[in-house]
């Protein structure tokens, strides 16, 4: 344990230092090969020219450039021959760029995929209007984070755009009214090997991600990289660390505890890889953090959180909240609900605690793996906006 904790330790620790170590080359999010398309096709609506490769700046600061595979102008040459005949300046009619997305190491089934942004003026005062082209679904269904009947473009790519936009309008002297439709070419043929149908997007892709860079997730990789992390928090005297599922429970950890960056494990969905490991090199306190849904499969008693592997059981979250004062008709509907997300809204709006009760069951779950070691668990729950939606205090064995 001193020889591997002494060459973790060298190294950095947290979400960068266990990438690094797995030796894994990162991509770029459906997320943020759209905002590169956006930026790209709004800077040639403005200017007539298309920049390339296009710079843009993720959440986290990142400034990734991005070359373009396809650009258009619609209307550029009437426009032109109308200058010639009059003198008159004016713009194109609408402007198209396209990213094709590296999705680096990691198995992703939309690695290549051609992502097009088509940008037009909007109404004045309207911002950023978003739009599904043809391979970009629609939400049919609630329980998503976005309301019937609009693009599947999650809520961080759409900032991520609206900022791309105001960027360029604040650099060429645009307005920020635009209408904006992502298209992916062969989206909805790709759609039909993820989730999206079962969960209610129709007609093609999401638009996703939450900080624009593609964590690859190689199964052996990534669990040695998880052990890295135990290694180097160890060999820092850490006494707390945090196992969590993404980017999003990293923050609500960092925020809660104020963890340093060498206590962050990104577990990902190798729930069991971490709580193996600390069973066999114990830290005094675990914090699990994590989406409600993966976090309801971990209560369930799943250790590997992939949705290839494992599945969100409503029946299941339906039975815990009976057993927290649920009348038939919640019972029900949480049963029936389209989405794990859909299954806690339901219940807190009923006065329901189904967060706690799962937490509380992931909690139960991880001592179990963790028998016989000193180790005291708690678990925090969230929605995909960071909110905390459920929580179980501290627990050892």
């Amino acid at each position: 344990m001193a020889a591997a904790g002494a060459e973790a330790g060298a190294g950095a620790g947290g979400r960068a230092g266990q990438l690094k170590s797995s030796g894994l080359r990162p991509g770029w999010t459906t997320g943020a090969c759209a905002t590169a398309a956006t930026k790209a096709a709004y800077t040639a609506l403005l200017t007539g020219e298309f920049p390339d490769p296009v710079v843009i700046t993720l959440p986290r600061g990142r400034q990734p450039a991005f070359a373009l595979a396809a650009e258009e102008l619609t209307g550029a040459e009437e426009l032109a021959a109308a200058e010639e005949l009059t003198g008159a300046q004016g713009r194109p009619a609408a402007a198209m760029a396209g990213v094709v997305k590296d999705a680096g190491d990691d198995p992703d089934v939309t690695h290549g995929a051609l992502i097009r942004s088509t940008v037009r003026s909007g109404e004045p005062g309207a911002g950023v209007v978003f739009r599904a082209g043809p391979g970009v679904g629609t939400v049919t269904k609630a329980g998503l984070p976005l309301p019937v009947g609009e693009p599947a473009i999650n809520p961080v790519p759409r900032q991520m755009i609206r900022d791309a936009v105001a960027e360029v309008a604040a650099a060429h002297g645009g307005s920020g009214d635009v209408v904006v439709e992502i298209s992916v070419d062969h989206g909805e043929e790709i759609a039909r090997s993820t989730w999206n149908p079962r969960l209610g997007i129709l007609g093609g892709l999401s638009i996703l991600g939450t900080t624009g860079v593609v964590v690859p997730y190689s199964c052996s990789a990534w669990i040695d990289s998880i052990r890295r992390g135990v290694d180097v928090a160890r060999a820092a005297g850490r006494t707390h660390v945090a196992g969590c599922t993404g980017s999003t429970s990293e923050k609500v950890a960092v925020a809660e505890h104020r963890l340093p960056e060498d206590a962050l494990l990104d577990m990902g969905d190798f729930a069991g890889a971490v709580l193996k490991y600390l069973k066999r090199h114990p830290v005094p306190r675990l914090t699990i953090a994590g989406g409600f849904a993966k976090l309801s499969k971990l209560a369930a008693g799943h250790l590997d959180l992939h949705s290839a592997r494992s599945q969100v059981d409503k029946g299941y979250l339906a039975e815990l909240a009976r057993r927290g004062g649920a009348d038939e008709a919640l019972v029900e509907a949480v049963a029936g609900a389209n989405t794990a997300l859909e299954a806690v809204q339901l219940c807190r709006a009923a006065g329901v605690p189904l967060g706690d009760l799962v937490a509380e069951a992931a909690r139960t779950t991880a001592l179990g793996v963790l028998l016989g070691s000193p180790v005291v668990v708690d678990v925090i729950c969230i929605d995909r906006a960071g909110t905390v939606v459920g929580r179980a205090e501290p627990l050892g064995p």
